[in-house]
């Protein structure tokens, strides 16, 4: 069986009006991979999730850029968001349900839970003051492509 390739980059504004664009482009992107619409609601859903995080806590509302790099491997697809922000201090806590690092705002702390229930893999990466990436896979079973 051959292996099918595909991949692409880009970057956005951390606005939350963006947030819709990125599970759109997302879910466009690994749609070629013939996945269900439950599969589809996963990836929109998680990646919905590491957008609402970088621009919510990564830059505070501040602004930034929110880059997004997805890849797809014979039947996997993953994909990266990443964030220039201020990065978390501790991500084991972090990725704890119900810890948010924002009570004021009435976060859930719900979200890294949220990414794992619906996606495959989720790794977190984390520096302070440097910024976040959040890689995730979601494996698509019948993936139909073209070779």
């Amino acid at each position: 069986m051959n292996m099918f390739e595909n991949e692409m980059h880009i970057s956005f504004s951390a606005l939350s009006q963006n947030e819709s664009f990125a599970r759109m482009v997302a879910a466009a992107f690994a749609a070629h991979l013939n996945p269900t619409i439950e599969d589809l609601t996963d990836i929109r859903t998680a990646v919905s999730e590491a957008v609402t995080n970088a621009i919510i806590h990564g830059y505070e509302n501040r602004g930034g850029m929110v880059v997004m790099d997805a890849y797809i491997r014979d039947c996997v697809f993953e994909i990266a968001i990443r964030d220039e922000g201020k990065g978390i201090e501790d991500v084991p806590l972090a990725m704890q349900p119900f810890y948010t690092s924002a009570p004021d705002m009435e976060r859930s702390g719900m979200g890294f839970s949220v990414m794992e229930a619906f996606m495959d893999g989720v790794v977190v990466e984390s520096t302070p003051g440097k910024g976040t990436s959040v890689i995730m896979k979601k494996y698509i079973a019948e993936a139909a492509y073209h070779a």
